[in-house]
């Protein structure tokens, strides 16, 4: 009886510790499944520096969240040399962030960062913004960043 208390009370805690040990991976895994992880995962490796990959992945998984954008459209770039697919997104998308990281360190580290890349990524007032969505993605960003394994530090 208690070797078997013992084995539920293990898993219980290994399931919780698996829990808060979510990584933006596992969040891409739980929104598009397998396939597009890693997909997400060759964007990451091949576009953000391995000294900010724990730092900047959390906000690319975040972005994917907050944008929401349907096939083709999935981290809501808009650029026109941007393919239509899943990886070009991802790719897209974590460049941009890596490059408005190391702007934004270079400049001084003014603001915090997420403000900083969301006055870029998606500004207030765009002329591709006619309902006025713009307004919620650092909110949104902030939101999902703790679920895809990071922490608004910046």
């Amino acid at each position: 009886m208690y070797a078997r208390a013992y084995n539920i009370g293990m898993l219980f805690v290994t399931l919780l510790l698996s829990l808060a040990q979510t990584t933006a991976y596992d969040a891409i895994v739980s929104k598009d499944g397998v396939v597009c992880a890693n997909q997400f995962q060759d964007a990451i490796e091949v576009n953000i520096r391995s000294e900010c990959r724990a730092m900047l992945a959390p906000i690319v998984a975040s972005i994917r969240y907050a944008e929401n954008g349907g096939k083709g459209r999935e981290y809501g770039i808009l650029h026109p040399r941007v393919k239509p697919t899943y990886r070009s997104q991802a790719g897209w998308c974590a460049a941009t962030v890596q490059k408005h990281y190391d702007r934004w360190v270079k400049g001084g580290r003014v603001g915090e960062f997420i403000v900083s890349l969301g006055a870029r990524y998606c500004p207030i007032g765009a002329d591709n913004d006619p309902t006025g969505l713009n307004k919620h993605w650092i909110k949104n960003v902030r939101f999902y960043l703790t679920r895809c394994g990071g922490r608004d530090i910046l």
